[in-house]
Parts: structure tokens; sequence; C-alpha cells
């Protein structure tokens, strides 16, 4: 079992950081190692989404995700032909003056034995590199 949570502040509003969280189907375009997303349900509270991704190996998962707006959103795994356990959260918390607290948990386990430093280069050390991907997504909108 693997578990990151991260805090940063950003200067980004929290109504775009969250309209890019939301927004699945362009993951493939700035968050690395994901190939292809699936919307399967969306509405203003919740979505199912089908990740497809290719990090080390190619795998597919899908998470229920509840959406809280502008609060973030908290997801559970549904299936997966890799992870017994993914789930995390993005808690977003509006500081004024277009300054945002962020704070991305995840909570992973595995089919399969995982060695420690694949663990951790799949938590704490791209966890970094993926929020400041979102981050510079949501400045630029």
């Amino acid at each position: 079992m693997a578990s990151a949570s991260r805090t940063e502040v950003v200067d980004v509003d929290i109504n775009k950081l969250y309209d890019v969280l939301i927004d699945y189907v362009n993951y493939p375009n700035f968050v690395d190692g994901v190939s292809a997303i699936k919307v399967i349900s969306q509405n203003e509270t919740a979505a199912r989404v089908e990740y497809s991704v290719n990090m080390i190996k190619s795998f597919k998962y899908i998470l229920n995700i509840k959406q809280e707006r502008p609060k973030g959103l908290s997801w559970t795994l549904d299936s997966g032909d890799l992870f017994k356990k993914n789930d995390g959260e993005w808690k977003l918390k509006d500081l004024g003056n277009g300054k945002t607290e962020v704070t991305y948990s995840l909570d992973l386990d595995f089919k399969m034995f995982a060695p420690s430093s694949i663990l951790s280069a799949l938590t704490s050390k791209n966890l970094p590199v993926m929020m400041e991907s979102f981050f510079k997504r949501a400045k630029t909108r």
C-alpha cells in the first residue's frame, strides 16, 4: 500500500482550478502518462471516468468521483486491472486575491507485488510534477 499527500498554495483562482480538475476528457493533453480518458457519466456532483495510463506499463481503471464545486473532488476505485485500491481527493480552499490552497491526497494498493521504489515514484516523486501540470493548465484558462 502507498499513500501520499501534498499541500501547496498557488496563484490560481479556485473556480478556474476546479474547472480544470473536472475537465477529465482533456487530461491526456496535459497530464503526463494519461493516454486516454473515457467519461462514462458526469453531472454537477458526480462522474464515472475510465483512465488509460501508460507509466512503466499500460493499464486502465475506472474511478467513481464526487464533485463539490468549488471545494474539490474525491474518488474511489470502481474497477481496474492494476489497483486493489485507488482512493483520493483534491481539496481546494479559497484564500482570496486569486490564491488557492490545494491539498492532493492519494491512497493506493496494488493487485500484485510492487517494489517500494515503484510505489514511491508513483506517489511522492511524481506528485509535485502532476500537481504543477494542473496549476499551469488553470493559469492559462
